[in-house]
């Protein structure tokens, strides 16, 4: 007596073939994701709320790397497995070697997003300043530069310079709970992105580079979660990793 069923063939291959598309869709999806690695370490911030940004990121997937572990990753072979690398970080070590590594993959067009206090790190290492476009100055620095400010709790009208570059499509100008920076210095060579006109900061908080062969944007907004749960702050962080991702010579 039999006590099983046996799928008829034609059922057989439906089976398979829903199976492979099952996998082939699971594949897919991953390919279509920017794969970022998340820098932090230096400063303190909310994990929670901050990661639950990237959470909300049905086109990336991420992994975070601290301080001091993180300048060893440049020059590893696991570097290759990201496609962008966030920097979340205010640290000031890096070694001759370290900062050869990070030299190389601005030469190789590894995409790079700076956020916030990522601003104030290696103030020892000039490149660095041409590298991010910027500069906040912990300390004097000669005659004519005195140290940054900063101040918590404020209300940032935030003015988008040009609604049609890829960073900020889709967005209008907006008023952000965020931190204030100002007497930092922005280089010249720089396309802004966005700018505000509130007394305790400075004019341009967000700005495109490129350094060698790489894209890089810079968003001086994202203190804690009133930036991180603020929709246009997510729109920003999203599209410029998908548009540093972009490696083919226009940076535009």
């Amino acid at each position: 007596m039999k006590t099983g069923m046996a799928l008829c063939e034609p059922c057989v291959w439906l089976l398979l073939l829903f199976c492979a598309m099952i996998l082939f869709s699971a594949g897919c999806d991953k390919a279509s994701k920017s794969s970022v690695l998340i820098i932090t370490g230096g400063h303190g911030f909310e994990r929670d709320a901050f990661f639950a940004m990237f959470d909300s990121y049905a086109d990336v997937a991420y992994t975070e790397i601290e301080h001091p572990a993180a300048n060893d990753i440049y020059g590893s072979p696991d570097i290759n497995n990201y496609d962008v690398l966030v920097f979340y970080d205010m640290v000031q070590d890096i070694n001759e070697t370290q900062q050869q590594q990070m030299l190389a993959l601005l030469d190789q067009g590894k995409g790079m997003v700076f956020l916030h206090h990522s601003l104030v790190s290696y103030q020892q290492w000039d490149e660095f300043g041409k590298i991010i476009g910027g500069r906040y100055h912990l300390e004097r620095e000669g005659s004519d530069i005195t140290p940054s400010t900063y101040k918590h709790d404020v209300k940032l009208p935030v003015q988008i310079v040009d609604k049609k570059h890829p960073v900020t499509r889709g967005l209008e100008n907006f008023v952000i709970h965020d931190e204030a920076y100002g007497g930092f210095t922005v280089r010249s060579d720089v396309r802004p992105l966005l700018t505000t006109t509130h007394e305790d900061n400075g004019e341009t908080i967000a700005w495109t580079n490129q350094y060698k062969n790489a894209r890089i944007v810079y968003l001086q907004l994202g203190h804690d979660h009133f930036a991180y749960e603020d929709a246009n702050y997510r729109k920003l962080v999203n599209q410029a990793i998908k548009w540093v991702q972009k490696n083919d010579g226009d940076t535009n």
